[in-house]
């Protein structure tokens, strides 16, 4: 991305490639223009889910933040599904997805996310909501797989599409669970004079 300087900065940059995180913020009715940054998302060994979520996003937030040369805020966020103390990443194909969901059907997970604020007026949090799917059939995951839609989403589904139709309880935050906890993030954007919809202020 060129940032260029005859044009006005935004009051935020989300350093996010997720459609869906960028359409949750978009809620909250928040001026902000896209980053695309690409950093290292191994998992670091014995590191916890909460631990990992969160130095994602200070990463990709402290990343933006250089790529825009500290003139806005930029806000970054890192979602995982966790089951047994384990990370779900992304299916790589059916039988992955097939190994994800198995584990999943029938029981409770937790979803965690990361959110981080960089700027004059740091801010972070993590926010972890509890998921309970009903049991899932093996012809439900085929035709699940062929719809396409779990093949780019963290522990194979997505509450806010056909994968909502798994989900039959759910403790704590659903924005949390689609990407972008939006009270939490609400707080760390009033806390750094970010303007949103309930509270028009001056940038800090």
């Amino acid at each position: 991305m060129t940032l260029r300087p005859e044009h006005r900065d935004p009051d935020l940059y989300l350093a996010s490639r997720s459609p869906r995180r960028a359409e949750l913020l978009r809620t909250l009715g928040v001026e902000f223009a896209l980053l695309d940054i690409d950093i290292d998302e191994d998992v670091a060994p014995g590191e916890a889910p909460r631990d990992y979520v969160l130095r994602l996003a200070r990463e990709k937030a402290a990343a933006g933040r250089m790529l825009c040369a500290g003139r806005a805020p930029v806000l970054g966020a890192d979602t995982s599904v966790v089951v047994d103390g384990a990370i779900l990443g992304k299916p790589a194909d059916e039988a992955e997805l097939r190994d994800m969901l198995g584990r999943l059907s029938g029981r409770w997970h937790e979803v965690y996310t990361g959110v981080a604020l960089a700027g004059i007026v740091p801010g972070e949090t993590c926010v972890g909501t509890r998921v309970h799917m009903r049991v899932i059939t093996m012809e439900e995951i085929r035709c699940y797989w062929a719809s396409g839609e779990p093949r780019d989403k963290a522990g194979g589904y997505a509450v806010q599409g056909l994968g909502g139709a798994f989900v039959d309880r759910l403790e704590g935050s659903w924005s949390n669970v689609v990407g972008l906890p939006l009270v939490e993030t609400a707080g760390l954007l009033v806390a750094a004079g970010v303007s949103y919809a309930l509270a028009p202020r001056q940038r800090v």
